[in-house]
Parts: structure tokens; C-alpha cells; sequence
């Protein structure tokens, strides 16, 4: 996929997943809908402030926009939490690591 798609697809599934409109997302970062909706379809690429703007609205990292991998929604990274807590369920060591990792982000 060319670079420019897959940027303006990102943006686009961020901005889905955030539930924001692209009226309101072209609002906040100060370009018209037009604008947005031919930067999410691939034709136009964003100013360097533009896309730092979309980026720090939709919470990511600049780079995580031009990532060729599929977002995944909350359910789906639940599941595989689980799974990934069953595998290390009998490794006391790993069990222990995300035990501490996770009582820290909770802190």
C-alpha cells in the first residue's frame, strides 16, 4: 500500500475508534472537511502541524500513523491479554514481571 493511503487509513481508524467525526476532527485541527477527507483518503498528504495536531487529538504517536498493521479495538486486546496471560500462567518469574508492570501503570 502507498504511503499516503496508508497514513490517511490510519488516521481515518484512529479517528473511528476515538468516535470523532471528521467535521469535528477538520474543526480541531483548523482545516475544512474537504481537506480531511482527501488526507484520509490517501490523495493529499497533511502539513508537518497538521499531522502533529491529528496525532496528539487522536492519542497516538506520529509514527504509529504510518504503521501498515491492523488497530486493534478494546476487545480484541483484552483477548489476547488473556491468551497471553494463560501461556505465562505457570512461569512465576513472567507472572511476577506483569504483576509489578501492571500494579505500576494502575499506581
Amino acid at each position: 500500500m502507498d504511503i499516503k493511503k496508508t497514513l490517511g487509513k490510519r488516521i481515518q481508524n484512529y479517528r473511528k475508534l476515538k468516535k470523532i467525526t471528521q467535521d469535528k476532527l477538520a474543526e480541531i485541527v483548523g482545516i475544512d472537511t474537504i481537506s480531511l477527507s482527501k488526507i484520509e483518503t490517501g490523495k493529499n498528504y497533511p502539513t508537518a502541524e497538521n499531522l502533529s495536531k491529528i496525532a496528539n487529538i487522536l492519542d497516538v504517536n506520529i509514527y504509529e500513523l504510518f504503521i501498515e498493521e491492523k488497530i486493534k479495538d478494546n476487545e480484541d486486546l483484552l483477548n489476547e491479554i488473556q491468551s497471553d496471560l494463560q501461556i505465562i500462567s505457570k512461569d512465576n518469574q513472567k507472572l511476577h514481571v506483569v504483576y509489578t508492570t501492571l500494579k505500576s501503570i494502575l499506581a
